[in-house]
Formats: structure tokens, sequence, C-alpha cells
């Protein structure tokens, strides 16, 4: 995991599907919940919530892990909605290299 870009992606809901194939991790705000959505070692993709941490200091998951990326923007983990039904209200920021948020 990285740390959150200080600057917000420019992108709609077809370039965040490219951008996390390309990228495989990226932040989404939604209201004053930061998620952090990626692959789980290239196998899975699931939704991390950055306000939790685990004995390891890695955030916890809040989303199932599921095997592709379609399936995963279906699962609504968000207050019971997906990604896409959520996205007119969320902000994207790239995952940088170095220390997390």
């Amino acid at each position: 995991m990285g740390r959150r870009a200080t600057e917000p992606l420019d992108i709609d809901y077809e370039g965040l599907v490219e951008y996390l194939h390309y990228n495989h991790s990226v932040y989404m705000r939604v209201d004053n919940k930061l998620y952090y959505l990626t692959d789980a070692n290239f196998e899975a993709w699931r939704a991390q919530d950055t306000s939790h941490r685990n004995h390891k200091n890695h955030y916890i998951d809040c989303s199932p892990l599921v095997s592709t990326l379609d399936e995963f923007l279906a699962v609504p983990f968000i207050n019971g909605k997906t990604i896409k039904e959520d996205f007119d209200h969320a902000i994207f920021y790239a995952s940088e290299n170095g220390e997390k948020e």
C-alpha cells in the first residue's frame, strides 16, 4: 500500500476501470470515509477501510475478496452501495510510492 496523492484524479467511471487494470490500486473518498481499493497480490480485488488497522498496521478489509475487477465493482460495500452507484459522490486519488496515509 502506498500513500494517498494530494491531488484528486480527473477520471470518469470507465477511466477508473482502466486505471485499476493498469495501476492495481487507488484511494477513494466517499463523504468522510477513505477506502483503499486494490488487488491482493494480483489474485483478488478488495476494498480496505483506511480508518482501521490490524496488528501489522495494515488496513482492514471491508469487502469480500473477489476474483475479477468486474466482480469487485459490483460488490455493495459502501453503505450497501457499489462503487458505480456511489461514483458521482466519490473522489479518487492515486496511490503513490512511499509511506502510507
